[in-house]
């Protein structure tokens, strides 16, 4: 395909353009999917704020990176994909030949490929998103659902990784999307949750995705008390994740977590961060503490199961759309935190 498309364009600090560019060619193994809707998410409100990402995004580029959409065009030596398909490509892939990958580590891969520019009328998808990261969307899955399972891959994962198990009590610092993804999916599994949230409007979509208490930052003295105090015999949670991304947030969780539990910091602290925890009490309460990043393809499709098989109610999490011209709009008002969990950016309108 020749031609231009509309894009979005980030070029540095709360700084997206909307913007004609060309319409990306497709090379050997690679694929042109035509965007039909992509979700904002906390990620890429942080990069938009932040104006980069070390990782994932190096302005100027196209952005964004959940998505879901139909096959446009299909590259040379595409074999298991076909136009007009139903497509759900992830935004990165590994390379599966590094020491990490052998470990089986594949989220931390040396040569982790990354993609963006979901936020537009088409993506290209390279080969090795196409041969380990792209699935195709059965009829009974919208691709509003189908778009969910990047950050669902990354909880589950999470979860898994930190060794949650039924009947533990789970304190959740945060309640964005991630946060609310985590009380959803540690209910689900039997957990009792404690959810930390910072803004009453969150109070209810905590309790709607299945939080058994609710600690409101702004109605109490000392939110590590308080669940504390919430916990079984005062102990302090089995587990706490922290989904914010903020250094107070990684002090709580290790205050928050009882003898021999577990610590997830599950929230990326901004670059240079560092934190002063309290050594006598890690060491002798035997406090676990562990950081999980991004996602695997095996997680991957564990949560595209689990969407598939409407175990997870993925579009309780949108809760508004909008036209891609309105981006940036939509971005200044998530800074707003307007109890707006995540927004359908639809390219065609």
């Amino acid at each position: 395909m020749n031609g231009k498309m509309t894009a979005a364009v980030l070029y540095g600090k709360e700084d997206v353009k909307i913007e004609k560019v060309p319409i990306p060619r497709v090379g050997q193994g690679e694929v042109l999917v035509k965007v039909q809707v992509a979700l904002t998410c906390g990620t890429d409100l942080k990069v938009y704020q932040r104006g980069y990402h070390a990782r994932m995004i190096v302005p100027p580029a196209l952005f964004g990176h959940e998505l879901a959409g139909v096959i446009e065009e299909i590259g040379p030596g595409v074999r298991s994909f076909r136009k007009g398909m139903r497509v759900v490509a992830l935004n990165s892939a590994p390379c599966q030949t590094c020491f990490y990958c052998s470990r089986h580590q594949e989220n931390l891969c040396e040569d982790l490929l990354f993609n963006n520019g979901a936020y537009a009328e088409y993506i290209r998808v390279p080969r090795r998103i196409v041969d380990l990261n792209m699935l195709a969307i059965p009829p009974h899955v919208s691709f509003e659902e189908a778009a969910m399972v990047e950050p669902l891959a990354c909880v589950l994962r999470g979860l898994h990784e930190t060794q949650v198990e039924i009947g533990d009590t789970v304190a959740v610092i945060g309640a964005g999307p991630i946060g609310l993804m985590f009380v959803h999916v540690a209910q689900a599994m039997g957990c009792n949750v404690i959810a930390v949230v910072k803004r009453e409007a969150q109070v209810e979509a905590a309790r709607k995705m299945g939080a058994h208490d609710v600690v409101h930052m702004g109605s109490v003295n000392d939110p590590v008390d308080a669940v504390r105090v919430l916990s079984p015999a005062g102990r302090g949670a089995d587990v706490v994740i922290e989904a914010v991304g903020r250094p107070e947030g990684w002090i709580w969780a290790t205050e928050m977590v009882r003898k021999g539990g577990t610590v997830n910091f599950f929230g990326g602290c901004a670059k240079g961060t560092k934190v002063e925890l309290d050594t006598n009490r890690l060491h002798y309460s035997e406090v676990t503490l562990k950081a999980t990043f991004h996602h695997t393809p095996d997680a991957v499709r564990k949560a595209f199961a689990l969407i598939a098989e409407k175990k997870i109610r993925p579009t309780d999490y949108i809760t508004g759309e909008a036209p891609l011209s309105r981006l940036q709009e939509v971005l200044q008002h998530m800074m707003n935190r307007n109890g707006d969990i995540k927004t359908a950016i639809i390219p065609g309108q």
